[in-house]
């Protein structure tokens, strides 16, 4: 194996040690699921041959669901997509009348990347290199390049919002030809759905609308359509933490959200959003549960049903949910491998204990925890970057020793997560 970097050493141990998913070298730890790996693989290509996708990733609390939509997303990347991705939470949601599904867009186009930018904040690169296109073909067949963008975006016009969309990448080209700086950074706010006020909209850009709480999910579809216009594959839109719509009280809130969802099932499958693929993370809960769930809504139950012949055993990851399958024994020695490697910066000669000391250790976490250590394994990931940590910093301590003092605690952060406030609303009345 070859040597890492001490960059991507550090930003990968210090986000495991802490309990977090790390942004970049996630193929130094992945281990396990496979299949699961390859069917989203094969939906980044379908997005990449103008298709759509859609993909509710479905796992335990503590399983590697952020994990697992972090690699992908890395993978779009390199496939040539434009990503975006964010975590849903009380301010932001896929539908709202107070500024919640705004401010998720806002978060969406701040977090859009691509394989050159893989950190966020790339769309001023992407306009750009629609804009530089655009004057290379100009050059070419001696046409004027403003000529050219306006041709090319009169598509985009037949689309939700897309005239004004055309508009705003029009005004970003002007200010780029004539350096105008305060109109190109008012073009970028708009495409990042930062203008609260269509009167500030209409008098930076001479626009009419612009994105708010009605048009996250048009607003996707357009930005789509111009990724591929820029010359990228495709968009794939990553969601987390989507438990937070299973948390909302009030039933007409969840029923809203739960409906922009079922929009976005329906065109997906439908095959009507072109190079546009959603991938969203949740547990079982926010899945199952009949009351508060999206089985809750029957249209969603209904798409979202498990394949009945896909049973004693027998797996289907062509379906639209994908239920993420738990590491195995084997799987989380690799992982603690993979983890020992990464910590020594991948010299051999500076692992701080032996494979006799990984399997220890393992043998430790099952006395303590059960199956839950490789289950749902962030809690022993961490404990095992502890305990590499002291053998590092304490020189000629014994890993056995240490071993038999360090305690794992059992990770009960799904108990938190799943806890939710009952409905606002009249369950029984006695005179």
């Amino acid at each position: 194996m070859s040597k890492i970097r001490p960059k991507d050493r550090d930003a990968i141990i210090q986000s495991l040690r802490a309990g977090v998913v790390p942004r970049a070298g996630q193929h130094l730890v992945q281990v396990g699921r496979i299949n699961e790996l390859s069917a989203l693989i094969k939906d980044i290509e379908r997005i990449a041959d103008e298709g759509s996708a859609f993909r509710l990733v479905i796992g335990e609390y503590g399983s590697g669901k952020t994990f697992f939509l972090n690699l992908v997303r890395a993978i779009a990347m390199e496939k040539k997509l434009v990503t975006m991705h964010a975590d849903l939470n009380p301010d932001r949601r896929l539908h709202a009348t107070g500024g919640q599904a705004r401010s998720l867009y806002a978060e969406l186009a701040k977090n859009l990347s691509t394989r050159t930018k893989p950190d966020g904040g790339a769309l001023q690169g992407v306009v750009e290199k629609f804009i530089g296109q655009a004057k290379t073909e100009g050059r070419a067949s001696g046409r004027e390049a403003p000529d050219i963008i306006r041709e090319r975006l009169e598509g985009l016009t037949e689309m939700v919002n897309g005239y004004d969309f055309a508009e705003v990448v029009a005004q970003y080209c002007k200010g780029f030809d004539d350096g105008n700086e305060q109109l190109k950074a008012d073009a970028i706010r708009w495409l990042r759905g930062e203008f609260t006020t269509k009167t500030d909209a209409r008098a930076a850009l001479g626009v009419r609308t612009i994105i708010d709480d009605a048009h996250l999910y048009d607003q996707l579809k357009l930005l789509a359509r111009f990724v591929r216009l820029a010359g990228y594959a495709g968009l794939m839109v990553c969601l987390d933490e989507l438990v937070n719509l299973y948390k909302l009280s009030n039933t007409q809130a969840r029923n809203a959200n739960f409906e922009q969802i079922l929009r976005i099932l329906n065109d997906s499958l439908q095959g009507s959003a072109e190079g546009l693929g959603f991938t969203l993370g949740g547990t079982p809960e926010f899945l199952m549960d009949t009351r508060r769930g999206l089985y809750s809504y029957a249209a969603l139950q209904s798409r979202l049903a498990e394949n009945t012949f896909a049973k004693d055993g027998m797996v289907d990851y062509s379906g639209p949910v994908l239920r993420l399958s738990s590491l195995t024994p084997e799987d989380f020695f690799v992982l603690l491998h993979k983890l020992r490697h990464v910590y020594a910066s991948g010299d051999e000669g500076q692992y701080l204990m032996p494979d006799e000391g990984l399997k220890a250790f393992m043998d430790h976490c099952n006395q303590r925890l059960g199956e839950a250590y490789f289950r749902t394994p962030r809690t022993t990931i961490t404990a095992f970057i502890n305990l590499l940590a002291v053998l590092e910093q304490n020189q000629g301590s014994s890993w056995k020793e240490l071993l038999g003092v360090v305690d794992i605690p059992l990770d009960r952060g799904g108990e938190i997560e799943a806890s939710v406030d009952e409905d606002d609303e009249l369950a029984s009345f006695r005179m």
